[in-house]
């Protein structure tokens, strides 16, 4: 078994916290993973993107291949453009249909979704909606972890685990918001095309 996974977006929107979740979890579950990021410019709005490799064998490269990732967990949808090479012909994209405007020439977001659909197994999700239900705007990464955990090789009860750990430090209302946010995100991902 493995599992290659990209996740995008940009600085600020918790790409790392993602991927520090799905890396215990994969730790919890008694997989190997190996994980690396590359940070864009070095404040929030620039690129990120991580790699995480999951396996119930060793792992000997960081870096995902051209074509080979089983999955692109994006947090906005211009960056799972960015790194679509990078998906296998069976691959799917998960991604928020919430623009991070930060550039003046960002293309007409009608676009970037057309585009997105010619993937032929692709999921929209509004984060920003979900995670204002959830209780906190800082909760989208949450919404979109929930959304793609439908594609991981991950148990979503290790997941919750998981995602407990890294937020008990700030209370159990951040807890509870976070994994509300998650659980929205994965019905909106079940309730999708």
């Amino acid at each position: 078994m493995k599992q290659d996974i990209v996740l995008a977006g940009v600085g600020g929107q918790g790409i790392l916290t993602i991927a520090y979740i799905i890396d215990n979890t994969a730790q919890r579950s008694g997989l190997q993973f190996k994980q690396v990021e590359v940070h864009g410019m070095a404040q929030r709005g620039g690129a990120v993107v991580s790699h995480v490799r999951l396996s119930d064998q060793a792992i000997f490269s960081d870096l995902i291949p051209k074509g080979a990732a089983d999955l692109i967990l994006s947090v906005e949808p211009l960056e799972a453009l960015r790194y679509i090479d990078f998906l296998a012909p069976e691959g799917t994209v998960v991604t928020s249909i919430n623009p991070y405007d930060n550039i003046p020439d960002y293309p007409d977001i009608i676009k970037v979704r057309d585009a997105v659909k010619e993937i032929s197994r692709h999921v929209f999700v509004d984060s920003g909606e979900l995670s204002g239900e959830a209780g906190s705007s800082k909760s989208q990464n949450m919404v979109m972890l929930g959304a793609a955990s439908r594609f991981l090789v991950l148990k979503e009860k290790v997941l919750l685990e998981s995602i407990e750990e890294l937020f008990k430090v700030k209370g159990d209302q951040v807890i509870d918001i976070n994994k509300k946010a998650f659980r929205l995100g994965k019905k909106a991902a079940e309730n999708s095309k």
